[in-house]
């Protein structure tokens, strides 16, 4: 198994390059070493993008800036003081960290030195398939057999489940979050059960972490299987602050392979989370989201609140012309989702054609401006907009077919 991996790791393009050597070339004197550590690893032995790299060193962090500085390189003490310094080669920034060690426990707290261990950094570490290290050559150090549990998915707890989480909570996140985006078979029973003991501690964790940890499982292709999970063991309603339609998701991520927006957080909240609008600010709230990212939301719901108190089919174009193609494609989709859940074997509106309209349809543009009308002799003023206004719902009601020509006829009418 090791053979295969170093075969894999060896002929990976991040290992080759240039830029990673010189990181490697620059740190390595003086009998320390280097090895990248941890997701780099498990992305490129289990056949996934490798977005950053981190290394692990036994060189202290004054050492690593004066050597990179020496070998050309920028280096920057982003964590100085925890042993992490960033080293940007050829524009690519690695994050390059002195190997730790607990020394002294005092109950939840541990007091934490820089080593040169590579066993005892690995046991500070929180799952066994990103305990792995792999030298420039691609020669891998396994020194808790987490190999094993990476090639075959398995997402475990180093040591102690409850004792790793108690370090920090945000670990009960990521076991969801490892397992949705690489894991296969059941979950852990082991870390499951930490989780549901330890789940209080969920809240004393930010709400920027809880966001930031949350939008990355919702990205991931078995959110569904993890979030379901999460909420039978009631953290999804601690984390958020409330319930979760599940089989609406489930129904949502069943439609990955007909709309990438499915595995967007801001849809999957509005379905997961969105029973009325207060539900939206909520969980906007409570997850920290963006500007943008609410408004997404809110834009979303909106729409899909209209696919499901309408009597007949909306209109397609009104609801581009209204909310924009994200907006409407994301309360289509909403409401795609939740139609499913609840009528799995009943007759079904044409979903996918409705989809492909939204897709493709140009968005209506109103033809007439403010200056249009001022210069048929309408006073400036707040008139010129209450006249557009008017002139925009006929328009609308039009079926966007009125062109200028014809809406100015009517200025002149109504002037």
């Amino acid at each position: 198994m090791k053979e295969k991996a170093h075969q894999i790791l060896a002929a990976a393009d991040w290992l080759q390059s240039k830029d990673i050597q010189a990181v490697f070339s620059a740190i390595d004197q003086d009998g320390d070493s280097a090895r990248v550590v941890g997701g780099a690893i498990r992305n490129t032995l289990l056949g996934y993008s490798v977005p950053d790299i981190d290394i692990a060193t036994t060189a202290m962090p004054q050492d690593v800036m004066r050597r990179a500085s020496n070998a050309g390189l920028k280096a920057i003490g982003t964590g100085i003081d925890h042993g992490t310094i960033t080293v940007i080669s050829n524009g690519f920034p690695y994050e390059v960290t002195t190997l730790r060690e607990d020394v002294e426990t005092y109950g939840r707290q541990a007091r934490v030195v820089f080593g040169r261990d590579w066993t005892k950094d690995a046991l500070r570490r929180d799952f066994t398939m990103n305990a792995l290290y792999v030298d420039r050559h691609g020669y891998l150090h396994d020194p808790l057999d987490g190999l094993e549990d990476c090639f075959a998915r398995r997402v475990r707890f180093i040591g102690d489940p409850d004792m790793r989480i108690r370090e920090d909570y945000l670990r009960i996140l990521r076991f969801f979050r490892i397992y949705a985006a690489y894991g296969e078979g059941d979950m852990d029973a082991d870390g499951l059960g930490a989780c549901l003991r330890e789940r209080d501690g969920l809240r004393h964790l930010s709400a920027e972490r809880i966001g930031h940890e949350m939008r990355r499982l919702m990205a991931a292709p078995k959110a569904a299987i993890a979030l379901r999970m999460m909420n039978d063991c009631g953290l999804w309603e601690i984390a958020t602050g409330g319930l979760a339609r599940i089989d609406d998701y489930d129904a949502l991520r069943a439609l990955d392979g007909i709309a990438a927006e499915t595995r967007d957080p801001e849809l999957g909240l509005i379905v997961l989370a969105g029973f009325v609008r207060e539900d939206v600010d909520r969980v906007a709230d409570r997850l920290r989201l963006s500007n943008s990212e609410r408004r997404r939301m809110m834009t979303g719901w909106s729409v899909y609140k209209q696919f499901r108190q309408a009597d007949i089919w909306p209109d397609l174009e009104w609801l581009l012309y209204v909310h924009g193609r994200q907006g409407a494609v994301d309360g289509l989709l909403a409401y795609w989702a939740a139609f499913e859940a609840q009528y799995r074997t009943g007759s079904k509106p044409d979903f996918v054609k409705s989809l492909n309209t939204l897709r493709t349809a140009d968005i209506p543009i109103f033809p007439l401006k403010g200056a249009d009308v001022i210069a048929l002799g309408h006073p400036p003023g707040p008139g010129v907009g209450q006249l557009l206004k008017s002139l925009e719902q006929i328009w609308r009601e039009s079926g966007f077919t009125l062109d200028k020509k014809d809406l100015m006829s009517r200025v002149v009418i109504n002037v």
